[in-house]
Parts: C-alpha cells; structure tokens; sequence
C-alpha cells in the first residue's frame, strides 16, 4: 500500500475544498490573497507529478508563479487562526 492516491480522489478532494477554504478565507485581509490560497490547496491536491510553484500556478491558471510566491513569502495573514480554524474542522 504506497501514498500514491488515484486521479479522481485527488480531484473529489480538491472539489471539497471549498468548504474548507470558507472555514478561513477571513483569515487573508484581501480576495486575491484568498483566491491564491485556495488556488495553492487545490494544486497541492492535484495529481501533479510535480509540485512546486510554477506547476501550482499553471494548473490554477496563472500565467506564472507570482502569486503563488507572493501568498508564500509576502501576504500577511493569520497563520494561527488558520490552524485554529482547521484543527476544529479536523476534531
């Protein structure tokens, strides 16, 4: 039993991310920064072979990695509550 998991799993999880996403959308001051957060779950979901941040951006859409770097490394949001808000949704 590996950790590979199947193309439509991945695409069932990635469509019920959403639900997930509203739990801590407010959690991100601006709706790009909101959009690029669910874009980057999505892609981590997704059957990539690759995941790195010009892969994310091309199968969210993007024209290039920017968005995706600049939620990572300059967007501030609140790290905490996110994980708050995702440790209740988990327990």
């Amino acid at each position: 039993m590996g950790g590979d998991i199947s193309e439509s799993d991945a695409r069932r999880w990635s469509d019920g991310l959403a639900g997930l996403h509203e739990r801590f959308a407010h959690r991100f001051a601006r709706s790009e920064s909101r959009k690029s957060a669910l874009a980057y779950m999505r892609g981590l979901l997704s059957p990539l072979e690759r995941k790195n941040g010009w892969t994310v951006a091309e199968e969210a859409g993007h024209g290039g990695p920017d968005r995706i770097q600049r939620l990572l490394n300059r967007i501030d949001w609140d790290a905490d509550g996110v994980l708050d808000d995702v440790r209740e949704y988990v327990v």
